[in-house]
């Protein structure tokens, strides 16, 4: 869909918005909005979030994030009235609530000073496309750019923005709510298609590394009510019968008064759900002697100790990337022996009935989970020959690269999807695009657009 400009164009005075249609204002916030600051002075009103989602009743019950001690020192929001965290120029967000509330009295909870003027699902728009611009950002102050980058009271009523006449703002938020209604479909569509692709993904390495590739030959049972039927030919083995697993260093162990070498080491942090993250590698002094016992070798598999349900348990394998490297005591190195190939074993690890396995023997927390050494080399595991481990892990990494190109493709649309939903509004809230005589067509598909370059 391509789009018109206006007529006729003004310099608008302010960079970020650049020309204007003729027949538009510029104004300061201050001339848009007015601030309320009313404490609530008593208890009893639901707490209110600002999140990237939307102004949310907050569940205070569960004692999940930040809470307070004592809401009637919470400002007031009121059904329809903006709140937004402008202590937070990076990852906060800006929405009208749809409900009576309270939230932080350090958030800014504003309405519009003009009703008869201003449209405020315009004026929303204008807002959260200078969080999501980063407009904001530069007239920001404080100790730090993530977390504590507030914009201040003055900075933000001087701030300035475009302003239509109601009419036309109306008709732009309509538009506006139409189009990106069409384009968040699409976001959401490409979103499912990843997940499904990821689940696909599980289920062939699942298949493939517990049925094997042939449908044709004989089954047995495992005698592992969680494995299930094997192919017959296959051995059924115990981690330990094919494996030795290595302790790693202990952090912070007091070697004072004795000579220490500095190695790299390997953190839980290091090994995330199936590969190895070099990016943020730390050191850690240990004895010379103690070098040996807890180095890594390559081909060894690691995993972790802990983690999330879906993370715990599985494996990757070292590649030596970085020799001599020492693994901490809550990462777990798994070392083959000439039976099974350490990619077998990685490849295993992330079987969905390898994750039941794990699951039902860890010990579970809140939020997280944790196996043994002795759990782990209790893991039963299905042993084809090594030839024909070699001809299943080969088929594996090549549906490894089918899924991963599938899955960039969805994602760069998605991306691409994202950044034409951020230039739409841009271009509309700003007038670059005139849409004063859009109609809501009968076609559900997600826009093209292109913006002619205003004069």
């Amino acid at each position: 869909m391509s789009f018109s400009t206006y007529p006729a164009y003004k310099d608008s005075g302010v960079q970020w918005i650049g020309n204007v249609p003729e027949h538009w204002d510029v104004v300061r916030l201050r001339n848009i909005f007015l601030i309320q600051k009313r404490i609530a002075g008593k208890l009893g009103f639901d707490v209110l979030s600002i999140t990237n989602k939307g102004v949310k009743v907050k569940d205070i019950e569960s004692g999940d994030g930040q809470l307070s001690s004592d809401y009637s020192k919470y400002q007031l929001v009121m059904k329809g009235e903006f709140a937004m965290n402008h202590m937070d120029l990076v990852t906060g967000y800006v929405d009208i609530s749809a409900f009576d509330g309270v939230t932080s009295p350090d958030y800014r909870v504003f309405s519009a000073a003009h009703p008869e003027l201003d449209s405020p699902r315009f004026m929303l728009r204008l807002l959260q496309n200078a969080y999501h611009q980063k407009l904001f950002f530069p007239f920001g102050q404080g100790s730090a750019h993530l977390g504590r980058w507030r914009l201040p009271a003055e900075e933000f009523k001087d701030f300035f923005f475009p302003r239509p006449s109601r009419s036309e703002q109306t008709k732009i938020a309509l538009f506006l709510d139409h189009e990106t209604a069409r384009i968040d479909a699409l976001i959401e569509e490409q979103q499912r298609l990843i997940e499904l692709l990821k689940e696909k993904r599980q289920a062939v390495i699942s298949h493939a590394v517990t049925k094997g590739l042939d449908p044709t030959v004989p089954m047995k049972d495992s005698g592992v009510e969680w494995l299930g039927e094997v192919p017959a030919h296959w051995n059924v083995g115990t981690l330990r019968w094919y494996a030795t697993i290595q302790g790693g260093v202990a952090k912070g162990k007091d070697y004072e008064g004795r000579e220490t070498v500095v190695m790299p080491y390997l953190r839980v942090a290091n090994v995330q759900n199936g590969y190895v993250d070099l990016a943020e590698v730390k050191e850690i002094a240990v004895l010379e002697s103690e070098v040996e016992r807890y180095r890594l070798r390559a081909g060894d598999v690691l995993m972790n100790e802990g983690g999330d349900n879906d993370k715990l348990g599985r494996g990757t394998v070292w590649q030596a990337q970085i020799d001599p490297c020492l693994h901490q005591n809550h990462v777990f190195a798994i070392r083959p022996n000439g039976l099974l190939r350490a990619e077998w074993l990685a490849a295993f690890t992330q079987a969905e009935q390898a994750r039941t396995y794990f699951y039902l023997n860890s010990k579970q927390s809140t939020n997280l989970a944790s196996i043994s050494a002795s759990n782990v080399m209790s893991l039963a595991l299905p042993i084809p020959s090594e030839k024909e481990q070699l001809e299943i892990l080969t088929y594996l990494e090549a549906d490894r690269i089918r899924h991963e190109e599938l899955t960039a493709v969805a994602v760069l649309t998605v991306e691409l999807l994202q950044e034409r939903r951020s230039a739409l509004i841009s271009a509309a809230v700003t007038g670059k695009i005139d849409v004063r005589g859009w109609q809501p067509p009968v076609s559900t598909q997600a826009p093209e657009f292109e913006v002619a370059e205003a004069v």
